[in-house]
């Protein structure tokens, strides 16, 4: 954690900590959108002049940076099993239930370059699942690809839900969720669907379709292309000392 904050010369007023921008910062995303975060804005939130927060912040992207890495210490912490495909799978769980909680974030980490920028507690999980695929039998670059198939997957799946939860509002005003004119006989499975769509759309299937697509994946990688591909469960002794420990 921070160090408490400090007070310079007598008078004057406790300096801004790390962990007060940092907490300002999220109260402007959560109300206005991490579109409209600037440093400029976070001070006057604040309080302070923005020459102050230039100690703790380069610029608006290093903002952004530690914001994603203090939730990446506080909410990517899984308990990783023996087996590689498994490793792979609550890897992948850990990384959508953190960004499903901040969808703000699956929208940062969109952007070229995030992702490469992130701290060690953030970049354990991409290891985990690189070595994971690695040790069922992929080379380095069928592993890259891998990750980075399951992490379009799973931003996907988290932009799609969060801007249908805002969408809402606006479907439930309509009287059907499909035309009331849909051709039956050009669509008769939508037709017969109908104004269930959004109930069954609303499952949470990604549990499912993750387990269904890393198979799909590894079995492309494997020799004998199985439905359950057979992982070797020898993981580098390193691998369990990937996720540092969460900082005090």
């Amino acid at each position: 954690a921070s160090p408490p904050t400090s007070r310079g010369r007598s008078g004057r007023p406790p300096l801004t900590s790390r962990d007060d921008i940092l907490r300002a910062a999220r109260q402007v995303i959560e109300r206005d959108g991490w579109e409209q975060l600037t440093v400029r804005r976070l001070a006057a939130e604040l309080g302070v002049g923005a020459a102050t927060l230039y100690h703790h912040v380069r610029d608006k992207d290093d903002l952004l940076i530690q914001l994603l890495d203090q939730q990446a210490d506080e909410a990517l912490r899984p308990d990783l099993p023996d087996d590689p495909r498994e490793r792979i799978v609550v890897a992948a769980t850990a990384i959508h239930d953190a960004l499903a909680a901040t969808p703000w974030a699956a929208e940062v980490l969109t952007v070229d370059g995030f992702l490469g920028r992130l701290g060690p507690s953030a970049l354990a999980l991409v290891e985990v699942i690189v070595a994971g695929a690695v040790a069922c039998g992929s080379s380095e670059s069928q592993a890259v690809d891998l990750f980075r198939n399951l992490w379009y997957f799973t931003v996907g799946e988290i932009l799609v839900r969060a801007r249908s939860r805002s969408g809402r509002a606006t479907a439930a005003d309509r009287d059907t969720f499909f035309p009331a004119d849909l051709d039956a006989a050009r669509f008769p499975h939508l037709a017969a669907i109908g104004d269930r769509w959004p109930e069954l759309a609303a499952h949470d299937s990604f549990p499912e379709g993750l387990a269904a697509f890393v198979d799909g994946q590894l079995a492309r990688i494997g020799p004998s292309h199985a439905s359950r591909p057979r992982c070797s469960s020898h993981i580098d002794p390193a691998q369990d000392e990937s996720l540092p420990p969460v900082p005090v």
